[in-house]
C-alpha cells in the first residue's frame, strides 16, 4: 500500500483538489479487441457531443486548466492528458494503441475529462507519494516525449523525484506488458463529487479486461 500526500502548495493553490487511488494486480496484454470497441464506440459519441473549441470546458479538464493557471503554467501549451485525448479525436486523429493498461487509462479519461496517472507500483521508489509543484530545471523525462518542462505543473514525487503529472507521465515508473502490480491516480481537480464515478467505471474495466478483482482504492 502506498501512502499519497499532497503538499502544502497545492492545498493553497488549488483548495478544491480531491485525488483517489486504485492499486490493483493485473494481467496486462498487447491488445483486446473487444476494449477497443468500446473505445471506439466512446470515440464516436465523443465527435457528436463535443467540438474541439469546447473540450476545455469539460468540468474535470476546466478545473484541471484553472489550477495550471494558479500555479503559473500554461494550459495552451502544457495540455491536461485528458483535454488533449479529446483535441486528437476531434481532429479525427486515431488514438494511439499502446497496451491494453494504457489504452483503458484513455478509455476512463475520454469518458470523465480527468487527468489519470497510471503507473506499475514495482517500479515506483518508497511507499510514498506526493503531489507537490514542478520547480525550474527538476529533471522530469516525459513518456513519448523526452524531457519535458514540468515547473508549475502538479507532479507527484516518489523518493527518487517526479513520476506523474497530469500532463505526462514519467518513463521511469511507465506501464508495460510485465506490469502486475498497476497503480492509477485520479485527479479531481474539481472536488471529489463525480470521482466515485470514474472509479467504478475503472474498476469495471479492469475486471473485465485485466483479471483483476478491481483493487483496492484509497482517497486522499
Amino acid at each position: 500500500m502506498f501512502t499519497i500526500k499532497v503538499s502544502e502548495d497545492i492545498r493553497i493553490h488549488c483548495p478544491e483538489f480531491a485525488g483517489v487511488a486504485i492499486l490493483a494486480t493485473v494481467q496486462n496484454t498487447a491488445h483486446s479487441e473487444e476494449l477497443w470497441k468500446e473505445i471506439d464506440a466512446c470515440i464516436e459519441e465523443y465527435r457528436i457531443t463535443y467540438q474541439i473549441d469546447n473540450v476545455k470546458k469539460i468540468p474535470a479538464i476546466e478545473a484541471t486548466r484553472n489550477a495550471y493557471k494558479r500555479l503559473g503554467k500554461d494550459p495552451n501549451r502544457y495540455r491536461p492528458s485528458s483535454e488533449a485525448l479529446g483535441r486528437r479525436i476531434l481532429r479525427d486523429l486515431p488514438l494511439y494503441q499502446i497496451d491494453t493498461l494504457v489504452d483503458l487509462i484513455n478509455l476512463v479519461s475520454i469518458r470523465t475529462g480527468y487527468s489519470i496517472g497510471g503507473f506499475d507500483a514495482d517500479k515506483i521508489e518508497g511507499n510514498v507519494l506526493t503531489l507537490g509543484v514542478g520547480i525550474a530545471d527538476e529533471p522530469y523525462e516525459a513518456i513519448g516525449r523526452g524531457m519535458l518542462n514540468i515547473e508549475g505543473l502538479p507532479v507527484y514525487r516518489d523518493a527518487r523525484g517526479g513520476v506523474g503529472t497530469p500532463t505526462s507521465d514519467n518513463e521511469r515508473t511507465k506501464l508495460d506488458l510485465g506490469t502486475t502490480h498497476f497503480l492509477a491516480i485520479i485527479n479531481g481537480y474539481d472536488g471529489q463529487e463525480r470521482l466515485p464515478e470514474a472509479v467504478d467505471y475503472m474498476q469495471s474495466l479492469l475486471r473485465r479486461f485485466t483479471a483483476s478483482d478491481g483493487g483496492e482504492v484509497f482517497y486522499f
